[in-house]
């Protein structure tokens, strides 16, 4: 069972300031590097890098206001990312039930095994 991954969208959504900042546009609607600056424990500098790679995968969309960018999570993407994440989720919750599954058996090999030497 083979599911697509975008390595990109989580290697951005791995960081946990861009987490963060996710959640406050969602919250705010929309927010500038400054605004952001004011919530996370990062300089405005870093803030416009976290922005430009939530930017580059898509998560956030850019429009000009006055001197500073607005950005706004493009909830489509979000929402792409969201259904990604739980096919990712199913997969491996499929891998994790065959491995139980093939535990179970050998223990069941060994038990068989126990009791046969026991009553010998």
């Amino acid at each position: 069972m083979s599911v697509l991954v975008d390595d990109d969208l989580w290697s951005a959504v791995g960081d946990p300031t861009r987490r963060r900042m996710l959640d406050l546009l969602l919250s705010q609607g929309a927010g500038t590097a400054t605004s952001l600056s004011g919530h996370l424990p990062v300089t405005r500098q870093a803030v416009a890098k976290h922005l430009a790679v939530l930017d580059r995968v898509g998560l956030v969309r850019a429009t000009t206001a006055g001197r500073e960018k607005q950005f706004r999570v493009d909830e489509a993407r979000l929402a792409r990312a969201v259904a990604q994440l739980a096919d990712v989720g199913a997969a491996w919750d499929s891998r994790l039930r065959r491995i139980k599954r093939i535990a179970e058996t050998i223990q069941r090999g060994k038990d068989a095994t126990n009791d046969t030497d026991q009553q010998q």
